[in-house]
């Protein structure tokens, strides 16, 4: 996913994935004089299922949609409480722009996105993230992992971010991302898929308001955030992994709808405050019970038997009627 190359062997590497011979190894791509032409059938038979399995591959990264993704959660007050001081400053000068911006709860650092299509693969994914634990833990070897987060910058001029300040935090985390993307890829979950790691914190998306590019509003202008160019925001340590879902309806805090977590890093003091521990408690107790409630309802649909339900409706209906007689009566 990302090797610590630069941009520019990144965007060479990338634009090599999508041509034709990325596939193919030394051995394909050399001409073999030495082998008699006798079984050019075959030959023909395994360059058809070859070019096959090529089209599978761009039909499947065509439709490849990430709608799940590894989330390190933004818990410190002072750089929430930063950001929202920046947001506000730039809805003051135009106010139609409040609706770009990510809501309270919603601060994030995305360490990997994924595709999970049904439950079985929610639960394929809960496990991987449970099992990358042990690797997280040694990669940090006891330390605590600090990200400190200064001045501003933006994905062609679309996305607006807080960015992470270069450092020796930088190699672990990529290391933790890399591990990420081959567990999951591993147990078989399209993960990553040619998207570089760049490790930002997200404050406002143009695509969140599509309808002010009609009213003129194309890009995200500099002068908006020129004062808070060089500014500190603070420093988050590391101490969450969350698996959270793009499009289940988010926690009454506005953080995404979290499948599970991992708690890592250093135990005297990396961990969080213990109202942050309650609310992480309560959400994973909540959606645990969510599940379970869900997985009844359904054993129990298919467990009914055809005519069960308008059985059930006519003995209903017969003591309502013998209910009625007996008023009357």
């Amino acid at each position: 996913m990302c090797d610590g190359a630069s941009s520019e062997e990144a965007e060479a590497a990338e634009s090599l994935s999508c041509m034709p011979f990325a596939t193919l190894g030394i051995g394909d791509a050399r001409e073999d004089t030495d082998v008699p032409q006798i079984n050019s059938k075959k030959s023909e038979e395994k360059e058809s299922i070859k070019s096959e399995q090529e089209n599978k591959r761009k039909k499947h990264h065509k439709d490849y949609q990430p709608n799940y993704f590894l989330s390190i959660p933004i818990t410190n007050k002072k750089i929430t409480g930063e950001i929202k001081t920046l947001q506000n400053a730039i809805i003051q000068q135009d106010k139609r722009l409040a609706k770009a911006m990510v809501g309270d709860g919603s601060f994030h650092i995305t360490l990997l996105v994924m595709q999970l299509l049904n439950e079985d693969e929610v639960n394929i994914g809960v496990d991987a993230l449970l099992e990358l634990k042990p690797s997280v833990e040694d990669v940090l070897r006891g330390r605590r992992l600090t990200l400190p987060f200064q001045g501003i910058d933006t994905f062609r001029s679309q996305v607006g971010f807080v960015k992470l300040v270069d450092g020796d935090h930088i190699p672990p985390l990529l290391e933790i991302a890399e591990m990420a993307q081959r567990m999951f890829q591993e147990k078989g979950i399209v993960a990553g898929e040619n998207r570089s790691f760049k490790p930002h914190l997200t404050f406002m998306k143009l695509s969140k308001a599509p309808w002010l590019r009609k009213r003129g509003v194309k890009k995200i202008d500099p002068a908006w955030y020129e004062k808070f160019i060089h500014h500190r925001f603070g420093e988050e340590t590391l101490y969450r992994i969350d698996l959270c879902s793009m499009e289940k309806k988010k926690q009454s805090d506005g953080y995404y709808h979290c499948e599970s977590s991992i708690v890592v890093g250093d135990k005297s003091g990396g961990e969080p405050d213990d109202a942050e521990l309650v609310k992480l408690s309560k959400r994973l107790v909540e959606n645990a019970v969510l599940k379970a409630v869900q997985q009844y309802l359904e054993e129990t649909q298919n467990k009914k038997q055809p005519g069960e339900g308008s059985s059930v409706k006519a003995e209903e209906a017969d003591r309502s009627g013998s209910g009625s007689d007996n008023n009357r009566k």
